[in-house]
């Protein structure tokens, strides 16, 4: 118990570093005079025509969220949430104080030339992205605003991302008006504000990998308990990740067969069909299938935050893969193709993990000989489903796809024929099985 309390308090600490930051980047973005970000705009405007600060606007504002969260939310809503819920007070509270601190702490920033103004705003989004990161590695709180979103799309059903992209456009909108009505004149709201909105949600993407050094520090047992649940009976598994026309589906087959073990491709559709809901063929036409990296970095709006906070398909479709990925490994041996395997089994040490990949002319000549895709087709084929599968891994992962640090084997499938490849992995295999 001591344990866990002592980890507890570690996420709450991280959180109020956390919201220091993010004040501290608002406002460096609002110092930069080219407009601030999209949801401290209205704050901002009312603040330039008022005696309250933006600080204490701050703190208005965001106690009217939680206010109008209770029209949204039924009785069993508050129950479940009532920590989060009651939370956001003195988080509103605290972040409100921030913002003043820091525009005092600013004081100096006053830049005139617009080169120098572009560098204030660009070095806000960082240090606001450097922010929201730690706040969401501690997940232990939310802003208000950001509860606000989660409870609209939880009661309208939408997804939270496109409901935090109307909230943002909503507030935008309600400053530009506001400052018309009162100033004569659209203030607080300009370019800066529309880089904002689309520059931290990347950054943040970028940065995340590089804050795994805080898990042992606030989630030590938490990690060691995962880690046991994963490794389960001591059962071996192999992950082959390919790029598309270097025979990877083909290999597992191959392996299969030889070492008796079941291979997991296509028949995850099936199983994430029933486990989320959603419609096979939707998943088929959808899985890994995103959008460009950085359209998905923009857009989703939650920064990699838990299920329970986006209601992305995207995200519920990978979840419910992960979770198939390791009761499968619990139940026996078996080989999975694809999927980010190779990283949600990365603590699994009788995990062999294959990179497959093949000179373009392989790939084009395996498109056309053995997948049956016509020759005029295969080349669009080939760069559209890597690109695809590179977002994916990327964005679900922070990883770099293809990265041979990530695995035990590479293997170039075109200088290598299939059954050397299947020979080499058998190989690695049994002695990866003799040692565990």
């Amino acid at each position: 118990m001591r344990l866990m309390n002592r980890f507890i308090l570690r996420r709450y600490f991280l959180f109020v570093i956390s919201l220091f930051i993010n004040a501290f980047g608002v406002a460096f973005i609002t110092k930069a005079l080219l407009g601030t970000s999209p949801i401290t705009s209205v704050t901002y405007v009312l603040s330039m025509f008022t005696a309250l600060t933006m600080g204490e606007w701050t703190i208005i504002v965001n106690i009217l969220f939680v206010i109008l969260e209770l029209f949204f939310m039924q009785k069993e809503d508050v129950k479940s949430d009532i920590r989060i819920f009651l939370l956001q007070i003195p988080v509103s509270l605290c972040f409100g104080i921030f913002i003043d601190c820091s525009m005092t702490l600013l004081h100096w920033l006053e830049p005139t030339a617009y080169a120098a103004q572009v560098g204030s705003l660009l070095i806000g989004c960082v240090i606001l992205a450097i922010g929201i990161t730690l706040e969401v590695k501690a997940n232990i709180a939310m802003t208000s605003g950001e509860y606000f979103v989660m409870v609209i799309s939880r009661r309208l059903r939408k997804e939270f991302g496109y409901v935090k992209l109307g909230f943002d456009i909503t507030l935008v909108a309600i400053s530009c008006l506001f400052s018309l009505v009162f100033m004569g004149d659209i203030y607080g709201v300009r370019e800066g504000t529309v880089v904002a909105a689309l520059a931290v949600g990347p950054i943040v993407h970028f940065l995340n990998p590089y804050y795994r050094v805080f898990d042992k520090w606030i989630t030590e047992e938490a990690k060691m308990h995962i880690n046991e649940e994963i490794r389960g009976d001591g059962h071996g598994v192999i992950t082959i990740a390919r790029e598309f026309g270097s025979g990877g589906h083909l290999l597992a087959e191959m392996l299969g067969k030889k070492l008796g073990l079941q291979v997991y491709d296509k028949e995850f559709i099936r199983m994430a069909a029933q486990r989320s809901g959603m419609d096979e063929k939707y998943i088929m036409q959808n899985e890994q299938s995103i959008p460009s990296f950085w359209l998905k970095c923009i857009f989703s709006q939650n920064y990699g935050k838990s299920l329970e906070r986006s209601l992305s398909p995207d995200d519920v479709l990978f979840v419910s893969e992960s979770k198939i990925i390791e009761e499968l490994v619990k139940k026996g041996p078996c080989i999975i193709v694809g999927r980010c395997a190779d990283f949600i089994l990365k603590d699994n040490h009788n995990a062999v993990k294959v990179f497959c990949y093949s000179d373009y002319d392989s790939a084009y000549k395996r498109c056309i000989d053995e997948y049956g895709i016509k020759s005029d087709v295969a080349e669009i084929e080939i760069r559209r489903i890597n690109r695809n599968r590179i977002a994916h891994y990327e964005y679900y992962t922070g990883e770099k796809w293809g990265d041979p640090h990530h695995y035990n084997l590479m293997i170039n499938t075109g200088s290598i024929s299939l059954p050397m490849a299947c020979e080499l992995i058998m190989e690695v295999y049994r002695n990866m099985q003799k040692k565990h």
